[in-house]
């Protein structure tokens, strides 16, 4: 028997009673080639030279070598636009994750049954979500001006339909015995679900509100590269400067920030959990 007959032919099986089966040929070979082929073909397309990085890879530590120590001086400075930063990170998803509900409700299969209603919220819930935060923004600026406004107003387009993709998936698995006991004696539509799927899926939205939130303090802090205000907006000065010591400050007080953020969230979800 040769390899390819060992690999890709399936083998037959004589089981304990005498009866003979088919094994499946495994499919991991031949996913294995075509992730081969994928990235050799992804490599011609772009261009991408491993040459290139081997060379000129260590030019990245050369410029992290020149962030430390860090300007301690330029902290003073740090402070506003990081406070710009939480402000835009909270106010945008907090509007995000609210705008959210209503469309969860109407794109959930169990509770909304006309088909048109759900594909089209679904559908714009697809399309936002396919936006990069920071196209919104540089969409957004042209809208409200340069400024924190334009960056709350993306982060809370992606807040929506990243929150709203998640809460009507969630709103899909809770169990509907309540709901449709509730809808059999007369209730509406609203109060059957602020009264027995609420209940159910509020830890997990709360939840999911606060994971976006940490991840929005993030995507806030590079906003200011298209102007939209915030730790973005100095960091982006910095390295146009190649002030690389006042960069490393900036990202010392932001990793600080995210990482007591995050601490704080995570101790909030295993409470709710």
């Amino acid at each position: 028997m040769t390899l390819y007959d060992k690999i890709f032919k399936p083998r037959k099986l004589r089981l304990a009673d005498g009866k003979v089966v088919k094994e499946k040929a495994s499919r991991t070979p031949l996913v294995l080639l075509l992730l081969v082929v994928a990235a050799v073909i992804s490599v011609r397309v772009t261009g991408f030279d491993p040459g290139t990085l081997l060379r000129r890879g260590h030019q990245f530590f050369v410029i992290l070598g020149q962030m430390f120590p860090p300007n301690g001086s330029y902290i003073s400075s740090i402070w506003q636009p990081l406070f710009d930063t939480i402000k835009m990170s909270l106010l945008g998803s907090f509007i995000g994750s609210v705008l959210a509900i209503p469309f969860a409700i109407i794109a959930s299969t169990n509770i909304i049954h006309s088909r048109i209603c759900i594909g089209v919220v679904r559908f714009i819930l697809s399309l936002v979500r396919t936006l990069p935060t920071l196209v919104t923004a540089l969409i957004a600026t042209y809208m409200f001006g340069l400024g924190t406004t334009a960056g709350t107003f993306a982060i809370a387009v992606f807040t929506f339909a990243y929150v709203g993709k998640q809460l009507y998936e969630q709103i899909e698995t809770v169990d509907m015995g309540a709901y449709e006991a509730m809808e059999a004696l007369g209730s509406t539509k609203l109060r059957a679900f602020l009264a027995a799927i609420l209940p159910q899926v509020l830890p997990v939205y709360l939840s999911i509100c606060l994971f976006c939130f940490e991840g929005n303090v993030r995507y806030a802090s590079i906003l200011g590269y298209v102007g939209a205000g915030g730790l973005g907006l100095i960091l982006n000065e910095k390295i146009g400067w190649r002030d690389y010591a006042s960069v490393g400050m900036i990202l010392i007080v932001l990793f600080v920030t995210v990482l007591l953020i995050e601490s704080i969230s995570q101790y909030i979800r295993r409470r709710l959990s």
